[in-house]
């Protein structure tokens, strides 16, 4: 799924957004999970900074 994902991104307007991938650590297992979202260009900074 996620290559359909990628190349959908790569036509047409799709080339002002960036998929992005963080990863967080749960407080109740201490484990790592991966958060993804789709997100405007000018915004992947602030998906980063924000906790």
């Amino acid at each position: 799924m996620a290559k359909k994902t990628v190349a959908s991104l790569q036509k047409g307007e799709g080339k002002a957004f960036t998929k992005v991938i963080k990863m967080v650590k749960s407080e109740k297992t201490n484990s790592y999970t991966f958060k993804e979202e789709i997100v405007p260009n000018e915004t992947v900074k602030d998906f980063f900074a924000k906790k």
